[in-house]
């Protein structure tokens, strides 16, 4: 299944990455790595870090969902949202928030707060 999901994720990946007239390299020089790196993870020859997939996505400004939207081998929730209509992987959430630092966390969280602060103002 990690096989498939890392071609699925470099379909996903350059996909996006021509649709934004991007190269190769100008997404390499933006999260850090070789732009043969990006040609691995667009081949689905290498897999993909969270840290890597979270720079990924906002580089190429795009939800982290977007890479798994469609791949329901992967989801764990197949169901749809109500509220929101996407599937939310929350293996891989928990995978993302374990590698933040301390400090990338209290941030996380403060904007948790927030957000849940503004939703009960509308709500």
């Amino acid at each position: 299944m990690e096989e498939n999901f890392n071609k699925h994720l470099g379909n996903k990946l350059k996909l996006r990455r021509l649709a934004l007239s991007l190269t190769q390299t100008k997404v390499a020089k933006a999260i850090n790595v070789t732009f043969q790196q990006i040609q691995k993870y667009e081949k689905g020859t290498n897999g993909v870090s969270s840290n890597r997939l979270l720079q990924l996505s906002n580089y190429l400004k795009v939800p982290i969902n977007y890479f798994f939207e469609d791949f329901s081998g992967y989801l764990i929730n197949s169901e749809k949202s109500i509220e929101a209509h996407i599937s939310v992987n929350y293996n891989f959430l928990v995978k993302v928030y374990s590698e933040l630092t301390q400090d990338q966390k209290i941030k996380f969280n403060k904007s948790i707060q927030i957000a849940g602060t503004n939703i009960s103002k509308v709500g």
